[in-house]
């Protein structure tokens, strides 16, 4: 076993499913808290408007009748472990996508693990170098050898964030409420597509 199948093991063993993560996030606002090792008032501000964003993807995504076809006919088993923390607005517009994907076939299986709490499985996949949210890790199901990695958001969505900030020289509200507003108007498929095109 590799260091990094080991690393995915021990934090496979600290993770939560779907709804397991929904309500340790719910349950820590109620609190007046956020998921990770550092608390303040805007991660916790944040984390309630995710939740929000959350419960309203979990009604209204829906998944393509091709997509949908292409994941019941897969021909193995996958596990997707997927980095995450409640305050993050990206991982609160790709869960529930990747949750549904999920429910559409006994092939897939979620996994969540928090970024702050998995540091080592953090620092294997990070993103240019920083510690991007959310991360997807694709693994065989049987074996747990990992197979590919996403993330931290659809192509599309990560080139709007770097056009940005070459021309504002850094990520403000002004962006974030970009981003927003092209998950809203992607409706997950680009997330779909990109993750579906992992599983081969």
């Amino acid at each position: 076993m590799t260091a990094t199948e080991s690393i995915i093991e021990k934090s496979l063993k600290n993770s939560y499913s779907y709804t397991e993560y929904r309500n340790h996030v719910s349950q820590l606002l109620l609190e007046g808290l956020s998921t990770g090792t550092t608390q303040s008032e805007a991660l916790t501000h944040y984390s309630t408007l995710n939740e929000v964003r959350m419960n309203r993807l979990d009604k209204t995504i829906k998944i393509p009748q091709d997509i949908n076809d292409t994941l019941k006919n897969l021909d193995k088993e996958y596990t997707l472990l997927v980095i995450s923390e409640g305050w993050c607005g990206d991982a609160a517009q790709i869960l529930p996508v990747i949750n549904k994907m999920t429910e559409a076939t006994d092939r897939l299986d979620l996994q969540i693990v928090l970024r702050d709490d998995n540091p080592e499985l953090m620092d294997a996949y990070l993103t240019n170098g920083s510690r991007s949210i959310p991360k997807l890790i694709l693994l065989d199901k049987e074996t747990l050898e990992p197979i590919n990695s996403w993330g931290p958001r659809p192509a599309e969505a990560a080139k709007l964030i770097v056009d940005f900030k070459q021309k504002h020289g850094i990520i403000n509200e002004e962006a974030k409420t970009e981003l927003q507003k092209w998950y809203l108007h992607d409706k997950g498929l680009s997330t779909m597509q990109e993750i579906v095109g992992l599983l081969g």
